[in-house]
């Protein structure tokens, strides 16, 4: 029975998450995007943060009085990525069978998707948004989940698991507090609803995310000084800094041009019709958006304690992967789009990545 429960947690999961999203009242923000259809800049319900926070009640008020206990998410953890898995690959099929082919491959249709912009019941629920809000609820509950396992079962506790655990708490609150400014990023420009985004957001960002905590969370203090573990956290915070920062500024730049952000002045390049922001962040680099995310998953596994294992080094190891692809798509996708004017910008802008290095 536990096998068959496990399973099917991560549905029941993802139906309460998706009754929150549509029952808590949410604003209709505007985003970057225009529909391809109508040509009107399309209009997404934002309430992530107070689902967030709607769920971690409902998980702690199940545990409290022991209808389904705290670590239960840890236990069933298996169980529960099978499930997710599966999930995301019915709707991945759904999601790209509903819709004509590009011309591509099927393969190429499944993995990347055929469409950009899907949206349900007149916008009630926006495919890309629910992806992002479901995947960042879920991972959250997950740590819950771990953190709760951690102190109930090891004895000499590792703090700095648990302030893994917090970095990760972090990461999702701050990703859903600040949703709508993700509504012009890279995901929501550019990527098209397939496997990738499917698939990633419905199994691989809840559970992946923290496989630094599956391979730690039933051991005691490794015994490192704690400067140590409050280092890590600093570094943590400055990749923070990196991320949110230069999506703030882009977002700042991209709804009101002529505003200083953090009292710095926008230095624009333009070809009189578009316009590139190339200063302050990102004139450091042309995605150090990426560099910060890539730091972030650094500290969180340094900050375990376990530097042996492996496994803790998978996910920072994966957003090295990703941001050094999604940073060629993006230039492709920016140079198609800029056409001389982003040549312009990466001839001022030279470094990719990393500042002075890539």
């Amino acid at each position: 029975m536990e096998l068959f429960l496990g399973l099917i947690t991560p549905l029941a999961a993802y139906l309460i998450i998706t009754l929150l999203h549509i029952i808590i009242p949410a604003k209709r923000v505007k985003g970057y995007v225009k529909n391809e259809i109508t040509g009107e800049v399309m209009k997404y319900r934002t309430n992530g943060k107070f689902v967030l926070c709607a769920s971690i009640l409902i998980w702690f008020l199940l545990g409290n009085f022991h209808i389904v206990p705290y670590v239960w998410l840890y236990d069933t953890r298996w169980q529960g990525l099978i499930g997710a898995c599966v999930i995301g690959l019915v709707f991945t099929f759904y999601i790209v069978l509903k819709y004509p082919s590009t011309g591509k491959s099927f393969f190429a249709d499944f993995w990347f998707g055929r469409v950009k912009d899907v949206q349900f019941k007149d916008g009630l629920i926006d495919a890309k948004l629910w992806f992002y809000l479901i995947g960042a609820v879920m991972l959250q509950l997950n740590v819950l989940s771990f953190a709760a396992y951690h102190i109930m079962n090891v004895e000499n506790i590792n703090y700095g698991f648990l302030l893994g655990c917090a970095m990760l708490t972090w990461f999702c609150f701050d990703y859903l507090i600040f949703e709508k400014i993700h509504l012009w990023t890279y995901d929501f420009i550019a990527e098209r609803v397939g496997f990738k985004l499917g698939f990633g957001c419905l199994a691989f960002y809840p559970y992946f995310y923290s496989v630094a905590l599956w391979f730690t969370a039933h051991l005691p203090n490794p015994g490192y000084p704690a400067w140590l573990t409050i280092l890590f956290g600093a570094l943590f915070l400055f990749g923070w800094v990196f991320t949110r920062g230069a999506n703030m500024q882009k977002y700042s730049f991209k709804t009101a041009p002529d505003r200083k952000f953090l009292w710095i002045q926008p230095e624009v390049l333009s070809d009189g019709k578009r316009s590139l922001l190339a200063n302050g962040y990102w004139g450091a680099s042309r995605h150090i958006n990426y560099l910060g995310e890539i730091i972030q998953a650094i500290a969180i596994a340094l900050v375990c304690g376990y530097f042996g294992i492996w496994m803790v080094w998978l996910y920072p190891a994966y957003y090295i992967a990703l941001m050094i692809t999604r940073q060629a798509d993006d230039d492709k996708v920016c140079r198609a789009k800029y056409g001389a004017l982003w040549d312009q910008y990466a001839k001022k802008v030279k470094y990719k990545i990393i500042p002075f290095i890539y």
